[in-house]
């Protein structure tokens, strides 16, 4: 395991900057983006249904002494704040929509690692996609610290050599298996920070050999013509999704695609017709 090289900045660095970065990196680390009051509303929210449904995804993937939970905007609407945030909407922008009109949330999850967790296999997301398009990212993911990210408690596991991500095609398993560790890197970050990789990036969750739990609230977002990878018409009610203001509907996926493509009555974006 290499000393965490993962490159990184201060919450006041442009949007544009980190971006860059990320494109080129293929994984960037901003401190302390989001207020510790913020944090502890969302970690308040999520502690009751951790508690009781977190164990319900356990499997040979998520592992055995992690707890996990989607369809997070109908038990924390704190979260909302961290899927807007300004500087994260950003960095979709400037990386997602140089191949789309707009994009959407494609999954967010809340994980927290429990102590005597194995490593998470190395995988990357998006693979579910089945025709890869070169040069196009389909989504990129957030990671935020909703506790210390240590090496000792979990902290994300990633690979930045980009040699390493070019000689990996498609989802081969049996190839990220073999990647040195000496390749491998930790997301080492303190509460409030946020980590950002590509769907091309390599990485999984690391082990917890500490005393505490490492929690964290994953967020990517997807390009606006894509199946989102959670469906979040059927996650949570319509209803609850309207009650958020317009901008966090809409990233659930309550907007066309341009004029033609996912339209429906009232979307102001969409051409709608009778037929």
């Amino acid at each position: 395991m290499t000393e965490n090289n993962i490159k990184s900045f201060d919450s006041n660095t442009p949007s544009d900057v980190i971006a860059a970065t990320l494109l080129q990196e293929g994984g960037v680390i901003v401190r302390n983006l989001a207020a510790d009051d913020l944090i502890d509303n969302v970690n308040q929210e999520l502690r009751e249904p951790l508690e009781t449904k977190g164990h319900e995804f356990e499997n040979d993937f998520n592992g055995y002494k992690t707890r996990r939970l989607g369809a997070i905007l109908g038990l924390s609407r704190s979260a909302a704040e961290l899927l807007t945030n300004p500087l994260a909407l950003g960095v979709a922008d400037a990386v997602l929509k140089r191949h789309c009109d707009n994009y959407q949330v494609g999954s967010m999850t809340a994980i927290e690692i429990h102590p005597g967790e194995e490593s998470q296999i190395l995988h990357r997301d998006g693979d579910f996609y089945p025709i890869p398009i070169p040069g196009v990212e389909f989504q990129i993911q957030a990671m935020w610290a909703l506790s210390d990210f240590t090496e000792e408690n979990g902290a994300t596991r990633v690979v930045t050599d980009r040699d390493v991500l070019k000689g990996v095609k498609n989802a081969e398993t049996e190839a990220f298996e073999n990647i040195d560790e000496s390749k491998v890197t930790q997301a080492v970050m303190p509460k409030g920070s946020v980590f950002f990789w590509l769907q091309s990036t390599i990485h999984g969750g690391g082990a917890n050999t500490g005393s505490t739990p490492r929690s964290g609230l994953f967020i990517s977002y997807c390009l606006g013509w894509l199946r989102q990878e959670d469906n979040q018409y059927l996650l949570m009610p319509r209803e609850v999704a309207e009650s958020y203001p317009e901008n966090v509907s809409r990233l659930l996926g309550y907007q066309a695609h341009g004029k033609y493509l996912g339209i429906y009555p009232g979307d102001p974006d969409g051409l709608w017709w009778d037929g």
